[in-house]
């Protein structure tokens, strides 16, 4: 096993929306930056070495809130973006939840945006298989998304992943103890002070 223990999967703080630009592109709004601020405390405990991300603005925003204060350096990682969408216009919330939903249960099946579920935890599981392979030392985080969190979670044995993606709100995060390969804690939101 490599040098680190916790692999910390963060769900990103909540970002403004505007539904004239896609989601990738959303900044994290006043709520976000201040709810990513207060969950630095609550990392503080592990040794976080190392924090990637993916390629959305409100990943981006929310790791470099934690690493200017977890003083860890940051690195972009392909592929643990979230569910390709790219191609879905903007929803009512409703609307969107039942399509997730549908998402979910049918991982095989192109339901909704340009992938799979399948496809999407396939792509996600290559990604971090791919950091947990490297020689790090200390815990490592990972600034990501509900969805393909979701799905991982899942395959981990940590519940089903529709249920995991209601659960985890803006920002939220879990420990995977890179022995046992378990998700050991959840925290499912993180209020700002």
């Amino acid at each position: 096993m490599n040098g680190f223990r916790n692999l910390i999967l963060i769900k990103h703080a909540r970002p403004a929306i505007d539904p004239a630009k896609p989601p990738e592109q959303w900044p994290l709004g006043d709520e976000g930056r201040a709810a990513a601020a207060a969950m630095v405390d609550r990392l503080a405990a592990f040794k976080i070495t190392q924090i990637f991300h993916s390629d959305e603005v409100k990943a981006i925003e929310t790791a470099e809130i934690l690493a200017a204060r977890l003083d860890a350096p940051l690195s972009f990682r392909a592929d643990v973006h979230e569910h390709d969408r790219s191609n879905v216009p903007h929803m009512r919330s409703g609307e969107f939840i039942s399509h997730v939903e549908l998402f979910f249960r049918k991982p095989d099946e192109l339901v909704l945006g340009k992938e799979t579920a399948t496809g999407c935890l396939a792509r996600y599981q290559a990604a971090i298989d791919g950091i947990i392979a490297e020689q790090h030392t200390g815990d490592v985080a990972v600034v990501t998304h509900g969805t393909a969190l979701a799905l991982y979670l899942a395959q981990l044995g940590t519940g089903k992943p529709f249920d995991i993606w209601r659960r985890m709100g803006l920002p939220s995060f879990a420990v995977i103890d890179l022995h046992s390969m378990t998700c050991t804690q959840m925290v499912d939101r993180i209020n700002p002070e």
